[in-house]
């Protein structure tokens, strides 16, 4: 069955949630930058993912929140090992095989269309010229703000982690989407980052589980576990469980255009003129492809 958006009933609501989601996600492309600077990829990960499963885990006693069944646990844990294990981990291990920061933004910045398209095949989805359209505007966007940091020397096999990532982060989508949207969130989110983190442990421990024991690794992993795991994953849940999965996927456009922004005030990095004009068809796109929430063709 075709599927129907249920926010359109609260669009202002929901625009605030995607904004409040879109800033806080993208602060933690800087924390995380900072983090891998004093710790092993994996070993960042699964700590972050741990403490992050930690503090859901003691809110969801606190509210005495009831247990879930064995397909609802089955399927929670499945979401986080696609969308945080999978494609966290792939993305981490991309950049320490060289991976440049722009093509990996690029690469991960077609997430919203490889998430339109399965949609579309399977039929939970279907989407008309305009919001086809906007999703192509979208990924235009992306092109142009990463266009200057696109180089050739990333690794076939960073490629291929990043690809992989990818396709982590699309099936996480639809997956929590059509199967694990609708267990409580607290729970939801302790199972899922417990999950990512118990996935990824044997892997730190290869990397020695090494990270720096000093202030500058704990700031930014307590920003990503506060901000970006508590915060933003639970934005993200709220909007997977509120809307399409494509018109959540679109806002991914958004991510490479802030970054760039919030680097020019936190990293020094420039702007220009052409991120600028990826800034605009971004947000242009993203306009176009949820403007017809709850509605399945335009």
């Amino acid at each position: 069955m075709p599927d129907h958006a249920p926010s359109s009933t609260r669009p202002g609501g929901d625009a605030l949630l995607g904004i409040g989601f879109v800033l806080v996600w993208c602060t933690g492309y800087i924390a995380g930058k900072a983090v891998v600077g004093h710790a092993a990829p994996l070993t960042s990960l699964a700590l972050r993912f741990g403490i992050a499963a930690v503090l859901f885990g003691l809110v969801s006693l606190a509210a005495r929140v009831p247990r879930c069944s064995r397909a609802e646990l089955w399927h929670s844990a499945v979401t986080g090992v696609l969308m945080l294990a999978l494609h966290f981990g792939a993305v981490y291990v991309a950049f320490r095989m060289g991976a440049n920061a722009g093509v990996s933004a690029l690469v991960i910045g077609a997430m919203p269309l490889l998430v339109a398209l399965v949609a579309t095949l399977d039929g939970s989805e279907r989407l008309g010229a305009w919001r086809w359209f906007g999703m192509g505007l979208g990924l235009l966007g992306v092109v142009l703000v990463v266009a200057d940091r696109v180089d050739g020397a990333t690794p076939l096999p960073a490629w291929g982690m990043l690809l992989l990532g990818l396709v982590g982060i699309t099936a996480g989508t639809l997956y929590q989407k059509r199967h694990a949207a609708q267990l409580d969130m607290r729970l939801a989110l302790t199972i899922q980052n417990g999950a990512a983190s118990l996935v990824l442990l044997p892997f730190a421990l290869g990397e020695g589980f090494h990270f720096d024991n000093t202030l500058a690794f704990y700031w930014p992993l307590g920003w990503l576990v506060l901000v970006n795991s508590v915060g933003g994953f639970a934005l993200l849940f709220l909007l997977i469980q509120r809307g399409a999965a494509t018109q959540v996927a679109a806002l991914f456009f958004l991510m490479p255009p802030v970054t760039a922004v919030f680097g020019h005030f936190t990293l020094g990095e420039h702007l220009t003129w052409l991120k600028g004009a990826g800034f605009a068809c971004a947000a242009f796109g993203v306009w176009l492809t949820t403007r017809a929430s709850g509605r399945n063709t335009d």
